[in-house]
């Protein structure tokens, strides 16, 4: 039997490594809009922290083209602030774009663009990114259901 050297066995497992994780990863393969929009229906959670402060926000988009946006913020000394704010979506084939038109209860200030969008793509069917190129940010968000709350 032919000797294999450490470096290739090391190869060998790391490429067997790498197909298992791909094989329970489940990747969205590139679709038509019209699929990527169906997918993007239903209700879908972000976490995130920064500088102590703790956020999470649930995103419901509805069929028709609405969303719910229910946001909460844990403080540094822990206290908590509800957020709840509506509008409507599309996806235009590359980003999911979002039009504010009730931030808690209220119309959006002018002062602050009422719109949020980001270039997307899909880890899993529940699971996608996202990148706000004007602003710089990038986002995560993993499908909850259709009926989740905060």
């Amino acid at each position: 039997m032919p000797r294999v050297s450490l470096p290739v066995l090391a190869a060998i497992a790391l490429l067997a490594l790498g197909a298992l994780f791909a094989r329970f990863h489940d990747p969205v393969p590139d679709q038509p809009a019209e699929d990527t929009t169906a997918l993007l229906r239903g209700t879908w959670e972000r976490e995130y922290s920064n500088e102590g402060v703790h956020v999470r926000r649930i995103l419901s988009l509805q069929s028709r083209g609405a969303f719910r946006e229910e946001v909460e913020i844990v403080d540094a000394t822990g206290r908590l602030t509800r957020q709840a704010h509506e509008g409507t979506w599309l996806y235009d084939g590359t980003n999911l774009k979002r039009k504010y038109t009730s931030m808690n209860g209220e119309p959006p200030s002018r002062l602050r663009l009422p719109f949020a969008t980001f270039q997307i793509s899909f880890e899993s069917a529940n699971e996608f990114t996202g990148v706000d190129h004007v602003r710089g940010h990038r986002i995560r968000y993993r499908r909850l259901g259709f009926d989740a709350a905060p």
